[in-house]
């Protein structure tokens, strides 16, 4: 059975401290979390009873073995989750400081396992038969794993629904300005793009959100997410329908994991075959939901969750 959700990419483990308000020198206490944002997107789509997978490595160590064990507790198939040796599993740490402050510490040097996935290693038929594969800017970065990226989306032929997460992360690159160049490619493959202002400008040079959501549909895709924080999210479909989601009050406790409740989400809408109106809503107030908790993974919400938030958020209106 092809899998309904299939992400590439990053992985690890975040580690969130529990006081906020204050910096790093002076925490504490920590919480261990699931990380990596395609990993979380697979978690997010499971939440929604979807059949998820990650396509990714760890390093041979302890961390590994607790990213393999979140995943299977979280529904998530890790048969795809291989082991490097180049590296020890990456560790992300953050600063809490709401309602807009997150600072994010990646230790991933000198290259993290997850970019050490090659083309030889994917599983063709998987990438080619899932009904939505997932990828990100970050697996462009580097080699082997740009080429790996490349090469699933080859396999892929713009089967189904196949989404780039532009994920624009500067200190992954080692030269920035070789981005746009990657995106551009991987864009002509894809059929969905979601990304933040800054991150449509990396990739099309656009960062008004009709100017560079005009310039994603110019690139191939078939539908442009732009999230504009508390703006809210445009989503443009090819052709020139727009959709202009408001958004969605919230007291942000940790804003780091609300990108990928939306992508989960958004899968989820995406599968279900609702209009695109209804997904992004659908997506929008699931972000918000992890926007208002501490970690990401475990924090993922599920679809009744999300209905009731809407629920709340229309009879407010």
């Amino acid at each position: 059975m092809p899998f309904d959700v299939l992400t590439m990419g990053r992985c690890g483990v975040d580690v969130y401290p529990l006081q906020t308000g204050v910096g790093l020198p002076e925490v504490t206490t920590f919480g261990k979390y699931l990380g990596g944002s395609p990993t979380n997107v697979a978690v997010a789509a499971a939440r929604h009873g979807r059949r998820a997978a990650v396509i990714t490595k760890t390093g041979r160590d302890p961390f590994g073995d607790f990213v393999r064990t979140a995943l299977d507790g979280y529904g998530v198939d890790t048969r795809f989750v291989g082991t490097s040796d180049i590296a020890p599993t990456p560790v992300t740490f953050c600063e809490i400081f709401p309602p807009d402050d997150f600072p994010l510490y990646f230790y991933r040097q000198p290259k993290a396992p997850d970019l050490d996935i090659r083309p030889d290693e994917l599983d063709p038929a998987a990438v080619r038969d899932a009904r939505v594969l997932w990828m990100t800017g970050t697996g462009l970065s580097e080699e082997p794993s740009r080429s790996a990226t490349l090469a699933a989306l080859a396999h892929r032929a713009k089967a189904g629904v196949t989404v780039f997460d532009l994920d624009w992360r500067p200190m992954f690159w080692t030269d920035p300005a070789e981005a746009r160049a990657h995106y551009r490619e991987a864009l002509a493959h894809t059929t969905v793009a979601v990304g933040n202002r800054e991150e449509c400008e990396v990739a099309t040079g656009e960062r008004d959100p009709y100017a560079a959501a005009k310039a994603l549909i110019g690139a191939g895709v078939e539908l442009a997410v732009v999230k504009q924080g508390p703006d809210g999210v445009l989503a443009m479909e090819r052709g020139g329908a727009v959709a202009e989601i408001p958004p969605v009050p919230v007291d942000v406790v940790n804003g780091l994991g609300a990108g990928d409740a939306f992508g989960g989400a958004l899968c989820h809408g995406l599968l279900a075959g609702w209009d695109v109106r209804r997904t992004v809503s659908f997506a929008n107030a699931a972000g918000a939901l992890v926007a208002g908790r501490l970690a990401c993974s475990e924090a993922m919400p599920t679809e009744s969750e999300v209905d009731e938030k809407l629920r709340e958020v229309n009879s407010a209106v």
